[in-house]
Parts: structure tokens; sequence; C-alpha cells
């Protein structure tokens, strides 16, 4: 469920007109609900819910959305955070985020990123690695403090996703084989500046299926047991994320949370461990959407181009995943047909939808990208010399630039001309 909705024939954001915040701001844009955000926070907490031993941590996966009001949000709804990097770790702390419900996770921190988690002092660091095992070791002991640790195990499970979203093979980067588990965490016992206390497993992203889930669940509880039995105190299981959300209507609708948490309970009943999640897409991505103007329509051989002012660099989703998002009219007019929608960049691969039975419309006309709160802002870059879009939260009858448009004059005056070119 979302908060953007028709409303005296236009579409709002809660109750704040798209319309008026395209005329104020400027397009593209990206708009958030903060009603939105709430309710999913809300619905999959209550999902998981007595799953565990106490309380699971729910922590929101940084990269889906990185944006301070975003954070903020998760943090007054006593979410943690799930970071991949330095930077998204200052942003959660920024936020207000605590520490100790902060999870690192990634194949490559560096010596930098692991002193900064551990001065901040974060909750539990998923390593990836042996190599990884050690470094942190050799980071922790020199500060003279201790790095709670969990080993992110690959079960070798098919997700089921797209290739580039699938995390839990074999041949995927992310992870130690689960088979050589009991190993690694005998090697990390013996090293200093380590505090074993836990397992996690992600296996992939927009998942549409528990079945994989709970495969990957059941390798997980084996695990715990069979550690457990060689003396190890694993008191945390973490199990990741990547719950699907609805992109296209014409498809089957996901697992709700509330089957997933299901799910949860069955799997990992009799672990006696405190579970933790690491949802991103799932509470974030319908609560926002891409609103971009319609530059003009142009006539095609089979269906016309509808040529928008969005573009890849804004939105990478269709173009890297070959991902759907619904294309609507702001002001629908009743009537639709097929059309190619493209964005300006010099790229065939700035193409959005191909043959897409959608709202006819016309230069100038408002459309809007939905379920585009995950994985859009955060993925856009500068191709073609192209500013960053702007972000704004909506809460009720309010709104707000979150990130204001980035001035074209930013993009050159970060440069830099060396002594021997310059006038």
């Amino acid at each position: 469920m979302d908060h953007f909705n028709l409303s005296n024939g236009s579409i709002h954001a809660e109750s704040v007109s798209l319309e008026a915040i395209a005329q104020a701001v400027g397009t593209p844009v990206y708009v958030y609900s903060q009603a939105t955000l709430e309710r999913h926070v809300r619905v999959f907490r209550e999902a998981v819910s007595g799953a565990g031993k106490g309380e699971p941590l729910v922590a929101f996966a940084v990269k889906a959305n990185p944006n301070g009001a975003v954070l903020r949000t998760m943090a007054r709804a006593g979410m943690g955070a799930d970071v991949v990097s330095g930077g998204e770790l200052m942003r959660a702390l920024a936020a207000g985020i605590l520490p100790e419900n902060i999870i690192f996770s990634g194949v490559g921190k560096t010596r930098e990123e692991m002193a900064l988690g551990l001065s901040h002092g974060i909750g539990q660091f998923n390593l990836e690695s042996e190599p990884e095992a050690e470094m942190l070791s050799a980071v922790a002991s020199a500060m003279g403090v201790e790095a709670k640790v969990a080993y992110r195990v690959n079960p070798d499970v098919d997700a089921g996703t797209h290739a580039k979203i699938s995390t839990g093979k074999s041949e995927n980067k992310f992870g130690i084989p689960i088979d050589t588990a009991i190993d690694a965490y005998a090697r990390a016992a013996a090293l200093p500046g380590l505090k074993l206390q836990g397992v996690a497993v992600h296996i992939g992203s927009q998942l549409t299926d528990l079945a994989p889930l709970e495969t990957a669940f059941g390798k997980v509880g084996a695990l715990v047991s069979a550690l457990r039995a060689e003396g190890h105190d694993i008191t945390l299981a973490d199990l990741g994320g990547g719950l699907g959300v609805p992109y296209d209507p014409a498809l089957p609708l996901p697992p709700s949370p509330t089957d997933y948490g299901a799910m949860v309970r069955r799997a990992t009943a009799g672990w006696d461990v405190r579970l933790a999640f690491e949802p991103g897409r799932l509470i974030v991505a319908n609560a926002g959407v891409l609103l971009s103007r319609v530059i003009r329509v142009k006539e095609g051989v089979s269906q016309p181009w509808v040529i928008l002012d969005a573009a890849m660099n804004d939105l990478l989703r269709p173009s890297l995943y070959d991902a759907w998002h619904d294309i609507r009219a702001v002001k629908p007019k009743g009537e639709k047909a097929a059309a190619n929608v493209v964005g300006p960049v010099c790229e065939s691969g700035d193409t959005f939808a191909t043959a897409r039975h959608m709202d006819v419309v016309a230069a100038d006309d408002l459309v809007v990208f939905m379920t585009a709160g995950a994985y859009g802002a955060t993925m856009a870059g500068t191709y073609n010399s192209r500013a960053l879009a702007p972000e704004v939260m909506v809460s009720g009858d309010q709104w707000a630039v979150v990130r204001p448009r980035q001035p074209l004059s930013a993009l050159i005056d970060a440069e830099r001309v060396p002594d021997w070119l310059a006038d």
C-alpha cells in the first residue's frame, strides 16, 4: 500500500498535489511519503514480532535510500541500520540511529571503515572472508577494543531473482561457503579483538518466492547448532532482507510480510537466538515516486516515443536490470495506448519502457514512475553532465525539499584544472 492516489483528477502524495511540487521544484524530482514509510515499518515489525528470542532487530538497508529525511524517519520509528560503507554509517549516525543497532555488511570494508565502526561501537560487523576477519582483528587490537562479529555464510541457494541482485549462490562474491564455516569460526575464535556472536545470511533482493529463503534458513539453523556444539556462543542470527515488492501490477503479488513472518517463525523455531532483519526495498520502494515532465512526443514506426526530462542517470533500474516501473499520467485523461518511454540521454539504453500500454500523454504533461523510492536517487549519476535531481518529503499536507536540485555549476566547480593547462 502507498499514499499516492488520485484526488480531484490529479495524483497526490498524501494530501499534496504532485502538480504543485513540480511547479515549485521543477522536474525531474523524487517525492517520498512519510506516512507510507511509517506504515511499512509498522507492518514489517508486526510481521516478525515474536520470532526468535526477545525483540528482533530490524535494520533498514541504507543502500536502498540513504536520504537523511528517510533515515530520520527510520530512527524515529526505532529502526536500526544495515550499512555497507563508511559513508552510509555516517549517514545513519547523523540521522540518530543508535550505533548498537547498526550492522556493517559488505565484502570490501577498508581498515579506515573498520576503525570508524569500532570507534562508534556498532552492534556487529558481518564478515565476508577470512582475510577480512584477520584485518578487523588487527584494527580492533590496535585500538584496544573488541569487534562484535558474525560470518555471512553463502548457502548456495538460488533466490530465483535477477542475476545482478542474486547474492546467495556459490558463484556470487558474498560471504563464505557454508560448508567451510565451522573451520572459519574456529580460526576466527583464535584471533584477538573479535567476539563471535552471530551468523548472517542474505541470498538476494526482490524475492517473490519464500521457498529459497526457507531453504537457506534451514541451512543456517543447522549451522547454529553445529557452531554451538563446537563451543561458540551464537546469540544473533541475521536473516538479511530481500522480500520483493509489486512493481508490475499485471504480475502476481509477492508474499506479504505476514506470510514472511509466519515462515520465519516456522523455520527458526528452537534456535534460541535473537533475530535480525535487513529490509530496504520492502520499506521504501512504494514510499517514493519519480516525477517527470514530457518534453515532446515523437512519431515512431510502431509506437510513439514519449521523451521525458528524466533519464537513466536519474532512474537506472530499467537500464541496468530491465526493471519495470508503472508509469502513470499525473492527470490521466482516460485514454490509453502503447508507447515507448525514453529519456534525453544519448544512449539507446536510456529506455524506461517499450510498447507500454499506458496513459496517453502530450508535451508538458507530468508523468510519475511508481515504486521508485528504493534504488532510485541513491543510484543516480551525472552522465551527460546532468545534475542530480532533488528529493522531496511529504507528510500530510506539508512538504519540504530534503535534497535541493544540484546546480549545474557544481559539476564544474568540483573539478580542478592543472597548472599546466591554466590560462
